[in-house]
């Protein structure tokens, strides 16, 4: 009997837990959905309503400084990591950048709309309540989104498989 109610217990607790990243799914496609729009679209508005642009920041300053730690530069990387990664940011977070990862997701200028319950299956939950959009072949994260005040916004990509810039990602 005891066995059984532990069985129980697990599957609730199982099947609960499965619920609650499925309505993360599903909360963050409606935004992702938004932003692959915007940036099909080249929408920039609405590309910058769903995106951290002070996170993505960060995140390349923090790049700069760990490839310039690796390459021996150390100090200086730190002290160019604040202007590279706002040029960068500038140059860099724009919708046509994205394009590729667009496409590749279906949302192109030529075919009708994916739907959000499509992409709600392509999202992954990660830690720290964050959705993840992977790569189908690879199973690499390419964009990682966080729920922001309700809405989800772009915090986090893997620049070498978004291909910044690069047309024909996943072609």
């Amino acid at each position: 009997m005891r066995a059984s109610l532990a069985r129980s217990a697990v599957l609730a607790a199982a099947a609960s837990l499965a619920a609650c990243a499925s309505g993360e799914r599903m909360s963050a496609a409606g935004d992702v959905h938004s932003l692959l729009v915007a940036i099909r679209d080249d929408d920039r508005a609405a590309f910058d309503a769903h995106v951290d642009h002070a996170a993505l920041q960060a995140e390349m300053q923090w790049i700069i400084v760990e490839r310039a730690k690796a390459s021996g530069l150390g100090s200086l990387g730190v002290l160019a990591s604040g202007p590279l990664s706002s040029a960068a940011a500038t140059v860099v977070l724009r919708p046509d950048v994205f394009r590729a990862i667009a496409d590749y997701y279906g949302y192109r200028p030529d075919r009708p709309l994916p739907g959000t319950l499509s992409l709600a299956a392509a999202l992954t939950p990660v830690d720290g309540g964050k959705v993840c959009a992977r790569d189908a072949r690879t199973k690499a994260c390419l964009l990682t989104f966080s729920n922001e005040g309700g809405v989800w916004k772009l915090t986090a990509f893997d620049a070498r498989r978004v291909g910044l810039g690069a047309s024909g990602y996943g072609r």
